[in-house]
């Protein structure tokens, strides 16, 4: 059987880390599919898999550990047998300073921590492999981003850190360009290093958030009619909410419901 948990961050990697999810099921002989849409969180995960870890529509084998950038189409995760997956989601203003690269290649894309020049891959994925409990795995991974945060503190945008604190404050309704001067900086400024620090543009980050605000509620059903989903986030009328949550899931919103209510 499927279990999956939430686990908050501490000090010090809260500062790079949003959360940490915990996915496992024990059954040698399941069949799993995690569907994954757009969040505004690349990630870093780990994962200990009886016949590996297979990514739709991609079709991509993925490897012990890897990054991944912004997930802006939908994938799914597809997994034989028993597996755990530990998935570090980063604010998405850490790639670029943390591991030289640049965000933008990694949108619906992901990078082999293994071609990663700062620390040995192999040998840590080997130690994740052997670390018998999963406290200990989230251990070391931490371990692991708190030695780059000693290294590369200094390179971090703090000025775009705010920025995306602010779109997820106001879960995205909040115009750019009043981000913009409530942190004294010029939009066009504001726009250039969004992009440079996360791979997406602000406007972009904010409709991801939006929309994903949309789908929890959509998830967990909590509104009596759908209208009340549509305003709730901010979106201008119902067929703009349609829309943007075609754009994320390739469905419409009523035909994610009714998904949800037949696996239920």
């Amino acid at each position: 059987m499927m279990d999956h948990q939430k686990i908050a961050v501490s000090e010090p990697i809260s500062l790079l880390v949003r959360d940490i999810w915990i996915f496992e099921d024990t059954d040698t002989n399941g069949d799993t599919h995690l569907p994954f849409f757009a969040d505004g969180y690349p990630g870093l995960l780990f994962q200990q898999t009886q016949n590996g870890l297979f990514i739709k529509p991609h079709q991509k084998l993925m490897p012990v550990s890897f990054l991944y950038g912004q997930t802006i189409q939908p994938i799914t995760m597809e997994l034989e047998g028993a597996y755990l997956l530990i998935v570090f989601r980063l604010f998405p203003f850490v790639f670029k300073s943390f591991f030289d690269v640049d965000p933008k290649t990694l949108n619906d894309e992901c990078y082999d921590l293994e071609t990663f020049q700062g620390i040995d891959i192999p040998s840590f994925n080997q130690e994740l492999l052997r670390l018998e409990t999963v406290a200990l795995k989230i251990d070391a991974i931490s371990e692991f981003l708190a030695t780059l945060l000693k290294q590369k503190r200094e390179k971090l945008d703090f000025k775009i850190k705010q920025v995306i604190e602010r779109i997820i404050q106001t879960q995205g309704k909040e115009n750019i360009r009043t981000i913009a001067e409530r942190l004294h900086i010029h939009v066009r400024t504001l726009e250039r290093r969004f992009m440079r620090e996360t791979g997406l543009s602000p406007k972009q980050f904010a409709k991801i958030i939006q929309f994903q605000g949309s789908l929890e509620k959509l998830t967990v059903k909590d509104f009596q009619q759908m209208n009340e989903v549509v305003y709730a986030h901010g979106f201008a009328d119902q067929s703009h909410f349609i829309k943007v949550f075609k754009t994320f899931t390739h469905q419409t919103p009523g035909a994610f419901q009714k998904g949800i209510n037949e696996k239920n």
